[in-house]
C-alpha cells in the first residue's frame, strides 16, 4: 500500500510538490512565530525574575473607606452616619513591623535562596544649581546582588562599594547626566525637612529603562539615619530557589504577618494578559496556514481519487476490500504531512537559528545583548509537528472515504 501511495503521488509531482510546499510553509511559519513571541516572553519573564525581587514584603498600607471610621468617633451616639466629606486617606505603615521575625522566618524556610532588607525614599538630589527628585534605595549591596542582578549593570565602580558606609551613593545613568554628576564628586541629597547631606558618587550603572536608571543606591545605614528613621525597613525583597513558586510561597505568608506580600507575576498582571493575546494571534495565524495547506492535500487527494478510479476497480477486483483502499489513499496524505512537516521542522530550527543573530533590543537588560531572543523550546517542535500531521489527516479523511465506498459495478457504471 505505501508503495502504491508513493508512485500515485510521484505520478502528480507538480501537484504533489505545491502541496508539501502548503504543509512546509505552514509548519515553518509556526516555528518561526512561536519561537519569537516565546523568546520575547522569555526575556521579558527573565527580567521581572531577575532585575528585580521574586517576591516584595513591604509595609502594609490600606486605603480608608467611608464607614471604617463610624464606629471610632459616633458609636454611642448615632446608630447611622452620613459623611458630608467622607474620611480618605492610606491606614497602614512607614515599614515593616517586625523585621527580625521576618529574618527568622526567611532564613528557616527552605524554598528562600536570598532576601535583602531596603529603606526606600523619595530624595532631592543636588549637583551646583541643578535639582532632581529621585528615588534613594538603602540596602545591603552583598545580600541585594544575590536577590536581583543590579550589580551587573555597573559601568563605573563596584557594586559593593556602598557596604562601607560612611554616605556613599552610586547613581543612575539618568540621574548622573541630568546632574552633571561625576565620579568621586559629591552630590548633596536632602529628605523631606532634613538637612542636606553631602553624598560621594562612588559608582554609576546602567540599565537602558530611564526610570531605573533615574534612581540611586547607598548603604541602608547611611539611608535610615538621613530619613531619620534608624532601624527602619519598609521593603524586603526575597529570591526563591524556585520562581514558578512565587505566587504560592507569597500566598502563604501573606497569611500570616500583617505585612503586604506579593510575587512578581501578581504585581504584573498586564503581562500576562499580553501574553494571552500573543497565543492567541500565533495559533489564529497559523492556524489559518495550516487549513490552507489541508485544502491541498485534500484537493490533490479527491482529483487521484477520480483518476485512479480504474485502478480502484481493478483493486478492488483482485480481492481489495474497503479498508485497504481507504489506507492507501489516507496514507498519501499522511506522508505528505510528515515529510512537510520534517522539512518545515528542520527550515524553523535554522531560522531560528539566524533570527538569533540580528542586531535588535540592545542594552544591558538583554541578556543576549543586541540581539533577538529566539526560543528553541522543544515543545514549539511537537506542536508543530502535531498541527501539520492533524491537518494533514483531517483533509485526507474525506476523499479516502470516497475512495473506499467506490465498488467496481458503481465504477462500471459512472464511466470509470
Amino acid at each position: 500500500m505505501i508503495f502504491l501511495a508513493i508512485r500515485y503521488l510521484l505520478e502528480r509531482r507538480r501537484q504533489t510538490i505545491l502541496t508539501l510546499l502548503g504543509v512546509f510553509f505552514g509548519t515553518l511559519a509556526y516555528v518561526g512565530v512561536s519561537g519569537f513571541f516565546l523568546g520575547f516572553r522569555g526575556y521579558l519573564i527573565e527580567q521581572l525574575v531577575n532585575n528585580t525581587p521574586q517576591i516584595h514584603i513591604q509595609a502594609r498600607q490600606d486605603y480608608l473607606t467611608e464607614h471604617q471610621l463610624d464606629s471610632d468617633f459616633y458609636e454611642k451616639v448615632f446608630a447611622h452616619v452620613f459623611w458630608r466629606t467622607p474620611p480618605a486617606g492610606v491606614l497602614g505603615y512607614m515599614g515593616v513591623q517586625n523585621p527580625q521575625e521576618w529574618y527568622a522566618r526567611l532564613r528557616a524556610d527552605p524554598r528562600v535562596e536570598a532576601f535583602s532588607p531596603s529603606m526606600t525614599a523619595p530624595a532631592l538630589f543636588t549637583q551646583s544649581k541643578i535639582s532632581v527628585s529621585a528615588s534613594l534605595i538603602g540596602c545591603d549591596p552583598y545580600q541585594l546582588s544575590r536577590v536581583t542582578s543590579v550589580a551587573s549593570y555597573m559601568t563605573e565602580g563596584q557594586f559593593t562599594d556602598i557596604a562601607a558606609g560612611g554616605n556613599r551613593v552610586i547613581l543612575g545613568d539618568e540621574l548622573m547626566k541630568r546632574l552633571g554628576a561625576a565620579m568621586d564628586r559629591f552630590v548633596t541629597v536632602t529628605v523631606g525637612a532634613g538637612a542636606p547631606v553631602p553624598f560621594k558618587v562612588v559608582g554609576r550603572f546602567y540599565t537602558g529603562s530611564r526610570g531605573a536608571d533615574l534612581m540611586a543606591y547607598s548603604a541602608i545605614t547611611d539611608v535610615q539615619r538621613l530619613n531619620g528613621t534608624p532601624n527602619r525597613v519598609n521593603e524586603i525583597g526575597v529570591r526563591l530557589k524556585d520562581y514558578h513558586l512565587s505566587a504560592e510561597v507569597a500566598s502563604d505568608w501573606a497569611a500570616l504577618m500583617p505585612e503586604r506580600t506579593e510575587s512578581w507575576d501578581q504585581q504584573n498582571p498586564n503581562i500576562f494578559s499580553v501574553f494571552r493575546i500573543q497565543d492567541s494571534l500565533r495559533f489564529s495565524m497559523i492556524l489559518t496556514v495550516l487549513i490552507v495547506a489541508g485544502f491541498g492535500i485534500y484537493n490533490v487527494l479527491n482529483m487521484t481519487v477520480n483518476q485512479k478510479r480504474q485502478d480502484i476497480a481493478i483493486l478492488r477486483s483482485m480481492g481489495y476490500d474497503t479498508f485497504e483502499i481507504v489506507i492507501l489513499f489516507f496514507s498519501q496524505g499522511i506522508i505528505l504531512g510528515v515529510i512537510g512537516a520534517i522539512c518545515g521542522l528542520i527550515a524553523g530550527y535554522f531560522l531560528c537559528r539566524y533570527l538569533q543573530t540580528i542586531q535588535f533590543m540592545g542594552g544591558p537588560m538583554g541578556g543576549r545583548q543586541g540581539f533577538l531572543h529566539i526560543s528553541l523550546d522543544p515543545y514549539i517542535y511537537l506542536q508543530a509537528a502535531t498541527m501539520a500531521l492533524l491537518s494533514a489527516s483531517i483533509a485526507s479523511i474525506l476523499p479516502a472515504r470516497a475512495a473506499g465506498k467506490l465498488t467496481p459495478i458503481d465504477i462500471i457504471r459512472q464511466g470509470g
